[in-house]
């Protein structure tokens, strides 16, 4: 494989990793954004989905953020009468954000952000000993 086309490769992967790294810190930014008024929706956990997608001038596929869409789970309720957003009942809706999942998520893009810099490093040092053998 073309030395460029595997860093292209990896900086593709590590550009997907960055925007779900990115939802994930979204999200538990937003895990107590509750609704102003009562009734009102509270903030929805931020879903990303990845696709291959073939790379026609590289010849290789890449992966790249499909979509980033809207976890359309049940908002939980939780009782705070005192909450501007409660209901009649003195109920709130708040956000369907569980911080254990985002931070295992985090962790797993963080993962392979690493590997595809790794790639990426290994790469370069390959490209820096072929042009020393070069000189």
């Amino acid at each position: 494989m073309d030395l460029s086309k595997a860093l292209t490769i990896s900086a593709r992967g590590m550009d997907a990793q960055t925007t779900r790294l990115r939802v994930v810190a979204e999200n538990l930014a937003n895990q107590e954004s509750t609704g102003s008024s009562p009734g009102a929706e509270a903030y929805r956990r931020k879903t990303i989905s990845f696709e291959n997608q073939m790379d026609r001038a590289l010849g290789a596929p890449t992966v790249r953020v499909k979509q980033i869409g809207r976890d359309q789970t049940d908002l939980p309720l939780r009782h705070d009468p005192s909450n501007p957003a409660a209901n009649a009942e003195g109920y709130v809706k708040v956000p369907n954000v569980n911080s254990f999942i985002e931070v295992m998520d985090m962790r797993d893009a963080q993962r392979v952000y690493s590997a595809n810099l790794s790639v990426m490093e290994v790469t370069r040092g390959m490209l820096n000993r072929t042009i020393e053998m070069l000189k």
